[in-house]
């Protein structure tokens, strides 16, 4: 089937009208249509992808056009990429939650396949690149490991990656969920990772694992297969194979003999042969005589092994009249039908070749064969992949290598942009750094440091006249950004313990790191008389004892003095006295607490928005706080963004000339995300825009000078992607969720028109009734807002039990709302004030009993059932001792709530006793109520009796019962 033919058959099976057909943009695409137009329409999307920087190095790069136009296609973290090279610029083909696991392309160059880890299958149009069917979910509980197209390009056959492995054939023309055909495969074969069809009969696939070859027909009408296994012997003259042996069929039998790597099996053009590939450089040829689905028990077949080379083959594919071989010294090979050396390109200093993709257009000249026939050779162009990333394009009639990419296959841990050019740095794992043009997406410099070991951060200074980069082996080198050179006395090795965290002060005269150490260290540019500054060490201090989240500098409002802060997995934020340290000495000037139970994992600072300076700090809770620059107040707690999971960096975009926007917006990064948000914050949900950046995880990110772009880099992914930021987009997306208290009314169970929210107003007012006393009969002054007395109480009664210090941070932020511009504290709160309190300060994912469980687990004994339990004693003490210390009045108080003991009961208890005076009455309402309490208070407390009998909380059981979870 020709492509113009898949397309017709494409729309037909769509239920297209073919004059529809005609109008689509598939349809009409041709292989120009990609070339990259000039644009001005405004982007939908608050964060576009607009380039990729590396490639997966597992997965082969393939040739779509090398004619007018070089394009390649690759694949990077969750994306596929079409690479112009001749014009270059990048098509993305965005689709994808989860890391793209294989991809194949049609022999046309006209369809494109990717598959992810979560076993979604998309087809795409290369010409267009658009998406044009999409299977879900093709094999359940696992991933795809590998796909290939049919020549008819009608069918496309997946393997899963599961512990018993699936074929499925399917046609992807149709609207279908359901394959063709499919076969599950038995564990004893090993595990397949890579499957073709035969180019001269579509009915027959190869698929192969480390160690055997699996063939495959549908012949009968159903998928069958068996298994071409290898029985080894040691004759180094002959492979390690006795070229007498014969390999019978045995779909039980285990293989001895062991496969060089991925896709190292082949089709070979003669009819009824197989090639595959050895460790050894050998070459095993399997002649198939009979039809192997046409006889169940079909007779041996006899197997050629044939050394090829002495180096280990490492791809094999066939093309026209050649098969081709490359190898782990980066050689790559051509042979002639009977296997006889044509053409050895080995001068292109490439390292192990993975993969070899031939163009679909044939050479314009014919190479001549050197025999005595002298037959034209018909040899087209190729692009090889490399197991390091790189990829060339070969012009077969010139033989020189075109290098299109060159990126390592280490993850990439450090990137940092340049303060006023377009100028972004890389760094990773294996110590390579790499300075781009982001613009024009040139390499300017790069460098590899072989004796320092892995780039775990890098930063410019705010000139932009240095660029420091920390190591793995704690190593801090001030370089010079053009050249990358350093002088070897601004090359530090203070510690040993790597360097996670480097940053400059805003006038570029301090530099501060902090490693894992749980230290930090600080240099001084020195500058003594007329010779150049010099940078020197001030001092290291261990000023936490959890690993160090974050390290920022700032300045004091008053002097404009440089300011330093770091921020510790110990919750403590410590501030460095840099005005009385000197040399070799680094002098704390505070430590506070910030947090009692959420962990902060990043701070920065607020932009000027208000008269006060406020310190960001984002916590593991899906909090956000802003804290007072000088006195380390509480002053804010803000919902931040609930993208699955919290914030783990954020940073301030700088001012952004853009129109129709605010001055300030807020970029972060969650564990596989990247989002912005817009400020001032204040919780609304709608002012906040994240998208899946690098589903694996992102190592980190940095943002350019002018605000408009975004780089996120992966953990394991080898990849940094550049991301255009559309602020109107994120403005009108912000806009579509209302305004005024509209955004908070959809963080509420049920909305305004709730059972909760009518509830919230009757509790509200209330509170308003009992602050003004429930058993008077006067008159009652109407007042829309409460007290913040009554603030704690409401909470509790909306199921949101605050700590004492969450109280007072409440407090606080009411409080202190408007002292700057008026400088009068604010005494009482209304309805709507309050919404928004509720919302940014309870638990942004509710309670979960999870955390009980591990507390007691953590604190309880085991008893003989397993179950852990808490002694009475002890759970009274660990009240009165542990956190927020309760007093022994509070806890019989609350005991005595939560227990129901009333009034009435202490009451006829001592009423037992007979007449007593005032103070014999106390003491002996004391004593009865404290017995009352002690009889109502088990010995031994499990979790369920703390949960049920004491909390009142339903069991498991019974929740199971009900159709919603009580209120």
């Amino acid at each position: 089937m020709s492509g113009a033919e898949a397309k017709e058959e494409l729309g037909k099976s769509s239920g297209v009208r073919r004059e529809e057909t005609r109008q689509s943009q598939v349809y009409t695409a041709t292989r120009d249509t990609l070339v990259p137009k000039k644009s001005t329409h405004t982007r939908a999307h608050a964060l576009s992808l607009a380039w990729v920087f590396g490639k997966n190095p597992a997965l082969p790069a393939f040739s779509l056009q090398d004619h007018d136009q070089l394009v390649v296609l690759y694949s990077g973290a969750n994306v596929g990429v079409i690479y112009n090279h001749t014009t270059n610029s990048q098509h993305i083909l965005q689709g994808h939650c989860c890391n793209i696991s294989c991809i194949c392309v049609s022999e046309d160059r006209r369809w494109i396949a990717s598959a992810d880890t979560s076993t979604t299958v998309m087809i795409w149009d290369s010409y267009s690149g658009i998406p044009v069917h999409t299977l879900f979910d093709c094999h359940p509980g696992g991933s795809v490991t590998a796909m290939a197209f049919s020549r008819d390009m009608k069918h496309l056959v997946t393997l899963g990656a599961v512990e018993v492995q699936r074929v499925c054939i399917w046609d992807w023309t149709k609207e279908t969920d359901k394959p063709l055909w499919f076969i599950e495969l038995s564990p004893i074969h090993g595990f397949q990772d890579y499957i073709i069809f035969n180019p001269n009969d579509s009915a027959q696939l190869l698929s192969n694992s480390k160690s055997e070859v699996l063939f495959y027909s549908r012949a009968k009408g159903s998928l069958q297969y068996f298994a071409l296994t290898i029985k080894e012997f040691h004759d180094s003259a002959t492979c390690g194979f006795d070229s007498s042996v014969f390999a019978q069929y045995s779909p039980g039998a285990s293989q001895k003999g062991t496969i060089a790597g991925g896709s190292l099996s082949v089709f070979h053009l003669k009819e009824r042969q197989t090639l595959t590939a050895t460790g050894a450089g050998c070459l095993i040829v399997w002649d198939v005589t009979e039809d192997l689905a046409a006889n169940p028990n079909p007779p041996s077949y006899r197997i050629y092994p044939i050394r090829l080379q002495n180096d280990p083959i490492t791809a094999l594919t066939v093309t026209d009249s050649c098969v081709v071989t490359g190898d782990t010294r980066g050689h790559i090979k051509f042979y002639d039908e009977e296997l006889l050396i044509l053409i050895w390109y080995s001068e292109f200093n490439l390292d192990a070749i993975t993969y070899i993709s031939f163009s679909k257009e044939c050479a314009e000249e014919y190479l001549e064969d050197y025999t005595l026939e002298a037959k034209p050779l018909l040899i087209r162009n190729f692009v090889a992949s490399t197991a390091s990333s790189t990829v060339v394009h070969v012009d077969t009639q010139q033989g020189i290598p075109q290098i299109l990419l060159q990126n390592g296959r280490e993850p990439i841990l450090a990137v940092a942009c340049h303060p006023k050019q377009p100028v972004v740095a890389m760094g990773n794992q294996r110590g390579v750094l790499k300075v781009w043009n982001y613009d024009n997406k040139a390499v300017l410099c790069s460098r590899v440091f072989e004796t320092e070991g892995q780039i775990q951060c890098v930063t410019f200074d705010p000139q932009g006249a240095y660029l420091a980069v920390g190591f793995g082996s704690g190593a801090v080198h001030i370089l010079n950004p053009s050249t990358l050179q350093s002088d070897p006395e601004e090359c530090f090795h203070f510690t040993k313990d790597s360097i996670h965290h480097v940053t400059f002060s805003s006038d570029s005269k301090y530099l501060a790191t902090a490693d894992t150490g749980k230290a930090v260290t600080v240099c001084r540019l020195q500058s003594d008389g007329g010779s150049l500054p010099r940078w020197a060490y001030m001092g290291r201090h261990h000023s936490h004892y959890k690993p160090i989240k974050d390290l920022i500098f700032g300045v004091h409002l008053d002097s404009m003095q440089p300011r330093l802060l770091s921020l510790g997995l110990d919750r403590r934020l410590v501030e460095y006295d840099l005005e009385n340290s000197d040399l070799n000495k680094l002098v704390i000037l505070n430590s506070e607490r910030i947090e009692q139970s959420a962990v902060p994992v990043s701070m920065a600072w607020c932009p000027p928005l208000t008269a006060e300076q406020f310190l960001l700090v984002a916590s593991d809770q899906y909090k956000m706080k802003l804290f007072n620059s000088t006195t380390k107040m509480c002053r804010k707690t803000l919902l931040g963004p609930t993208y699955g999971s919290p914030i783990e960096k954020a940073v301030v975009l700088p001012m952004c000339e853009e129109p129709e926007t605010n001055s300030y917006y807020l970029a972060y990064i969650t564990e596989d995300k990247v989002g912005l948000q817009i400020m001032p914050l204040d919780g609304n949900p709608y002012k906040s825009n994240a998208v899946v950046c690098h589903p694996t995880g992102v190592s980190t990110f940095a943002c350019s000078y002018d605000g408009r772009f975004v780089f996120t880099a992966g953990t394991s992914d080898r990849t940094v992607l550049l991301w255009e930021i559309s602020l109107n987009a994120l403005e009108a997306a912000a806009a579509l969720g209302g305004t005024d208290l509209m955004p908070f009314y959809t963080l509420i169970e049920g909305g305004r028109d709730g059972k909760f929210y009518r509830e919230m107003e009757n509790f509200f007012y209330y509170c308003q009734v009992r602050h003004q006393g429930t058993d008077t009969m006067e008159k009652r002054q109407l007042s829309t807002k409460i007290p913040l007395s009554e603030v704690p109480s409401l909470m509790r009664a909306l199921a949101y039990f605050p700590t004492e210090q969450e109280i007072e941070d409440m407090h606080n932020e009411v409080k202190f709302s408007k002292y700057a511009e008026t400088g009068k504290y604010v005494t009482d709160i209304d309805l709507e004030e309050f919404i928004k309190l509720y919302v940014n300060h309870r638990p942004a994912l509710g309670l979960s009993s999870d955390e009980l469980v591990q507390a007691f687990h953590v604190l309880g004994d085991r008893v003989d059932t397993g179950q852990a339990v808490l002694q009475k004693h002890e759970l009274l003490e660990l009240l009165q001792t542990r956190g927020e210390h309760m007093t022994e009045e509070e806890v019989a108080e609350c005991f005595t709530t939560l227990l129901c003991i009333s009034e009435e009961e202490k009451e006829g208890e001592a009423g037992q006793g007979g007449e007593q005076s005032d103070h014999d009455s106390h003491e002996s309402d004391s004593r009865n109520s404290e017995y009352s309490l002690a009889c109502a208070i088990p010995d031994e407390i499990s979790m369920e009796t703390f949960t049920g009998h004491i909390l009142g909380f339903a069991s498991s059981a019974e929740q199971s019962g009900r159709s919603s979870p009580p209120e």
